[in-house]
């Protein structure tokens, strides 16, 4: 599904990652965990190809992206939702509007767009909330729009980044449990969070990044074995004391 092999990314004199191997599974849910600055976002622009990396093998759905022109890259992101943390809902389209608007920018028929926003929408359980604006709906509400942008083309990788970052412990929690039910219909996901709580909760694998390099790929671990991990590594670098709030 996602493999890594060998991949290394630098800007200049800061490395963003480095010779990372690593693969994921059709299936998989994996938690990106990391402090800021780890290369969590390089890994994220790997995959869906907003970067290039300077050496190693990047394969997204069997396809080895070093390969890809600049003509192939929409086919491949076409198979990739996103998810971030703003929402980044469009202000001026309804409910309705915001999710369909992901299919009509692929000009898939009007037919196929009527009958599957009210599916998805349902699915999310938003579906009263079919003709409101985004400012007209609660930050969960909003988030559980983008969701269902992201799903509506039945992508095969959702990447989910800090999902839950601007909403309260409920909300988040009813999010994930969303979430979960999209993985267990078969989508691949990808989450990058500092939510220790909720990797806590879930159980599912999780991939730290420290510095450019996976320091753990634990499946179905806690974040908190991370933070001793990363603790421990802080200081035999000579970095001083570790804070676990920049995780």
């Amino acid at each position: 599904m996602i493999i890594f092999d060998h991949v290394t990314k630098s800007y200049g004199s800061n490395m963003g990652i480095e010779d990372v191997s690593v693969r994921i599974d059709k299936g998989d849910f994996v938690f990106l965990v990391g402090p800021s600055g780890a290369g969590k976002s390089t890994f994220i622009k790997l995959i869906l190809k907003e970067i290039e990396a300077d050496k190693g093998s990047i394969r997204v759905n069997g396809t080895e992206l070093r390969n890809l022109s600049n003509r192939e890259i929409p086919k491949l992101r076409r198979s990739i939702g996103i998810v971030f943390q703003d929402f980044r809902l469009l202000p001026k389209k309804t409910v309705r509007e915001n999710v369909a608007f992901a299919m009509e920018i692929l000009h898939i028929s009007s037919r196929t767009v009527r009958r599957n926003v009210p599916q998805v929408l349902n699915l999310m359980g938003i579906s009263s909330k079919m003709e409101k604006y985004p400012h007209e709906l609660s930050a969960g509400e909003q988030q559980r729009v983008a969701i269902a942008r992201a799903v509506i083309n039945n992508p095969t990788v959702l990447i989910a980044d800090e999902p839950t970052g601007n909403l309260d412990p409920d909300t988040a929690w009813e999010i994930m449990q969303l979430l979960d039910q999209i993985n267990r219909r078969g989508t691949t996901i990808v989450m990058v969070t500092h939510a220790k709580d909720i990797v806590d909760r879930m159980g599912k694998r999780v991939i730290a990044i420290d510095k450019g390099k996976i320091v753990r790929d634990d499946r179905g671990g806690a974040y908190g074995v991370y933070e001793e991990e990363a603790a421990l590594a802080a200081l035999l670098r000579g970095g001083g004391v570790f804070d676990s709030h920049d995780i």
